[in-house]
């Protein structure tokens, strides 16, 4: 399970946690004010994680990748298929919002 501390305690307690870490396999999400903004994690960890990420980023992320529309769009034409999409973003009204109920 991963433990949460407060930016305060890992900077006190660094060369610990990183032993617990490095040694012990734990996981910590540092936090600033109540919010998580980093992790500390083993090289194992981190390793497979980029892994992870390297096999994922050849697929398409985003509407393109939900609207299944990738595989139609050559990498040259892209540019013009988003800036199609900001212009339909800019001609969009927004549908009317019934305020009254």
């Amino acid at each position: 399970m991963t433990e949460k501390i407060r930016v305060t305690e890992a900077k006190a307690n660094l060369s610990a946690l990183m032993a617990r870490v490095g040694y012990g396999g734990e996981r910590f999400v540092i936090e600033r004010r109540g919010r998580p903004l980093a992790a500390l994690v083993g090289v194992e960890d981190l390793e497979r994680l980029e892994k992870e990420r390297g096999a994922t980023t050849s697929r398409p992320l985003g509407a393109i990748a939900l609207a299944g529309a990738w595989g139609e769009v050559e990498e040259q034409d892209l540019d013009a298929v988003l800036e199609e999409i900001y212009a339909e973003r800019e001609r969009d009204t927004g549908r009317p919002v019934d305020l009254g109920a």
